[in-house]
């Protein structure tokens, strides 16, 4: 086996793509490309969006600060919300980190230029693009047939018992020529952990995506959740999450890698009050390798950031380098 770079692009948004980031940056043969969803309408990047007409900076700015040097101090320091002052009220519950991000978009006009400038001042170990430059929201048709427009709504809905039947944005907008530039490179994507219809499908949506995946040669990796999220998603397994991301790239999930942990008896009851239920592998197709551990290791419901590292890593060696060096051998022969 030849170890070299690999190229890999990390895809979704909320809390969980940071913590996977977090657990393969220490990994010197990764380069990671974080992808990450722009359509949060909810908290301070919403308000800053809606305010101040500018892109909402969260989720890209969690992504950096998981890649950022020092971690830890940066989390600390750009996560902090700022309290009420008498002559700034607008700009109390902000986080720091999301004030200048939207201040260095601003002043440059160009929001990934803003998202670089921020990467090279926390020393990030990998880069981190937003998906498109776009402004747009998710909408979502649930089963009864309604309709709503909204990250903070979509969610709602199926929580308090609406089945998801479709979604889609609106405006319809385009990836971002750098970003689609930059998947065609990518050795492999991981899609995954975080809020599936508001984290993980949105970026997959936007109008070229689809198109630039299709183009990356190895492995798409879709990481399972460890939880539904609500009473609109009871019996919602791996292989259905399979089933709508291959429907919105238009090619096949080739791994996924799934929980078998499990809290306490406490916690899993804490989690069935909210209609919250253990995500089970389902029904997947023969041709998709299953990739099963005890990533769930506290009676929190997140991955363990190392075990999941390692999980991933052990599947892109795997698929990358080994079976470039049997390929080698293969050509020697011939």
């Amino acid at each position: 086996m030849h170890l070299r770079e690999l190229r890999i692009g990390c895809v979704g948004g909320g809390t969980g793509l940071p913590s996977l980031l977090g657990g393969l940056k220490i990994n010197p043969w990764l380069t990671l490309n974080a992808v990450v969803t722009m359509f949060d309408s909810g908290g301070s990047s919403g308000q800053l969006r809606d305010e101040l007409g500018v892109l909402p900076p969260g989720d890209v700015l969690k992504c950096a600060l998981a890649l950022a040097r020092n971690e830890g101090e940066a989390r600390r320091v750009l996560l902090s919300r700022l309290p009420m002052l008498e002559h700034h009220a607008r700009l109390a519950g902000h986080t720091g980190g999301n004030l200048l991000l939207s201040m260095m978009e601003q002043y440059s006009g160009d929001f990934v230029a803003a998202v670089d400038g921020l990467r090279a001042l926390l020393g990030c170990r990998g880069r981190v693009w937003p998906v498109s430059t776009e402004p747009a929201s998710i909408c979502a048709e649930y089963s009864d047939g309604t309709e709503t427009r909204g990250e903070v709504e979509v969610d709602a809905g199926q929580s308090r018992g609406r089945q998801v039947r479709r979604v889609w944005l609106e405006p319809q907008v385009s990836i971002h020529h750098a970003v689609a530039e930059a998947i065609r490179g990518f050795d492999a994507v991981v899609i995954g952990p975080g809020s599936f219809f508001t984290s993980l499908m949105p970026p997959l949506l936007v109008r070229g995506v689809k198109e630039a995946l299709a183009e990356v040669r190895g492995p798409v990796i879709l990481i399972a959740n460890l939880l539904t999220e609500g009473r609109g998603m009871a019996g919602f397994t791996a292989a259905d999450a399979v089933a709508w991301v291959s429907r919105a790239i238009d090619r096949p999930v080739d791994v996924v890698i799934a929980n078998t942990g499990r809290p306490s008896d406490e916690a899993l009851a804490r989690y069935a009050s909210e209609h919250k239920e253990p995500l089970e592998p389902g029904a997947l197709g023969r041709d998709i390798e299953l990739v099963l551990g005890r990533f769930w290791c506290t009676d929190i419901a997140r991955h363990d950031r190392r075990r999941l590292s390692f999980a991933v890593w052990s599947v892109l060696s795997q698929r990358l380098l080994h079976d470039q060096q049997a390929l080698r051998e293969v050509q020697r022969a011939l």
